[in-house]
């Protein structure tokens, strides 16, 4: 099939891409370069343009048969879209929308999104499946939330197909090293932390450790990125397959505290890990954790990558391979 990757040269989007060409499928990547990178685009096309321009999408449609799209480019950071919720609500939902709109006329009918575990909010219990009440606690989780609801009507009103994937905690990297996480800044945990033991950064500050949890720092549900891009084309299949569309909480069902992700690490790369303990942030909840078995039911799916040790051994690789020490003065 001819695939459209939509942030096909970010973190997750990137692999993705990888993974479609493996599997023997053309793919195109669709891209504004504004938090993405031109060399993580290893396989297939890019083509340079931003969904604010509908211009530019009729332009790409009108050219290229596409059989379906993964959307992979939203902003992900919660802090900033409390701060700035019109940039995260123009990106997110606007030009989401932008690119529906350009389906929908150049009759494309089906389509992966890239959701989050933000859209449920505060957990009232865990593991968090997909009947759990949704109520997003900042504009990110409420933008992505926006799109949900959206494809649902536009299911209805269109036809056009989806599967909205609700990712808990994207980690890890390509395991033969061609690819990595990359973010501008960097808030995600296991980044941080091998930061801190490569020596780009000094120390990982641990935010809380008075959670009702069994050590006090917060859980959290890891999932590789290679076993997200696999939930990937079991969904693209699905809809292949003529399956309604559908939800699904991708997590490898079990929680590991900020401790042990730190303590693995120290064993991983067999170096120090200088830790900082601060008070709580704002909004952190003390456990979330996935319950997956409807994507495992429906869509076959089973995490190749599930231990810890494995996800944070192959971000390590990529940490090790990608950092350039500083020079001494």
């Amino acid at each position: 099939m001819k695939i459209l990757v939509v942030g096909g040269a970010g973190y997750i989007g990137s692999h993705m891409v990888k993974s479609l060409a493996h599997e023997g499928h053309e793919v195109v990547v669709f891209d504004s370069l504004c938090t993405g990178y031109r060399d993580a685009v290893c396989y297939g096309r890019l083509v340079e343009g931003d969904l604010d321009n509908r211009e530019t999408l009729d332009a790409l449609f009108g050219a290229e048969k596409f059989d379906g799209v993964m959307h992979f480019a939203s902003f992900i950071q919660v802090g900033e879209s409390v701060v700035e919720p019109a940039k995260y609500y123009r990106n997110n939902v606007a030009n989401t929308q932008n690119l529906l709109d350009a389906m929908v006329d150049h009759n494309v009918k089906r389509f992966i999104f890239s959701s989050t575990a933000a859209i449920f909010g505060e957990p009232e219990y865990v593991p968090i499946d997909e009947k759990h009440p949704k109520r997003p606690l900042n504009p990110y989780g409420r933008s992505k939330l926006m799109v949900e609801e959206m494809l649902a009507d536009y299911d209805r009103a269109y036809s056009l197909k989806s599967v909205c994937l609700r990712y808990f905690n994207a980690a890890g990297a390509d395991p033969d090293g061609e690819l990595g996480e990359r973010h501008v800044p960097e808030t995600h945990l296991i980044p941080l932390v091998l930061q801190a033991a490569s020596g780009e950064r000094d120390l990982i500050t641990l935010f809380g450790t008075d959670y009702d949890t069994p050590d006090g720092t917060c859980l959290r549900d890891y999932i590789h990125v290679s076993d997200l891009c696999d939930a990937h084309l079991l969904a693209l299949e699905s809809l292949v397959d003529g399956q309604e569309s559908s939800a699904y909480n991708l997590g490898n069902g079990n929680g590991y505290s900020v401790r042990e992700v730190i303590e693995v690490a120290r064993k991983v790369t067999q170096r120090p890990i200088e830790v900082s303990e601060s008070a709580r942030r704002p909004g952190d909840p003390a456990r979330l954790v996935a319950d997956s078995k409807l994507a495992r039911e429906r869509l076959g799916w089973k995490p190749r990558f599930a231990s810890l040790e494995q996800i944070i051994g192959d971000a390590w690789a990529w940490e090790v391979r990608s950092f350039t020490p500083p020079r001494p003065n």
